[in-house]
């Protein structure tokens, strides 16, 4: 199998063909989810305990875990990432 090799743009939905502006709110939405289910596995909580702590179903943690990130607005997982007690921060670069 031949093929070309392509050099990233750093956004792997930049190189998938989206637009920069969709592109960035995807990778923000992308690293918050596995933030999430890094937490969740760091702490050993079960699919129940995170509910409880997040303030949502077990259902929704369950979608987070198996990364149905369409199912995920940025504002809500900034939301569960704050009341998993991380600290949210914007930075936006020249």
């Amino acid at each position: 199998m031949s093929g070309t090799i392509v050099n990233s743009s750093g956004n792997v939905f930049i190189d998938l063909g989206c637009s920069p502006d969709e592109a960035t709110i995807l990778q923000m939405r992308a690293d918050l989810m596995a933030d999430l289910r890094k937490w969740i596995k760091a702490k050993k909580l079960t699919q129940a305990k995170a509910a409880e702590v997040l303030g949502v179903s077990q259902s929704r943690v369950s979608d987070l875990i198996r990364g149905k990130w369409e199912r995920f607005s940025l504002e809500m997982l900034i939301t569960l990432a704050t009341r998993a007690g991380m600290h949210i921060t914007l930075k936006k670069a020249a």
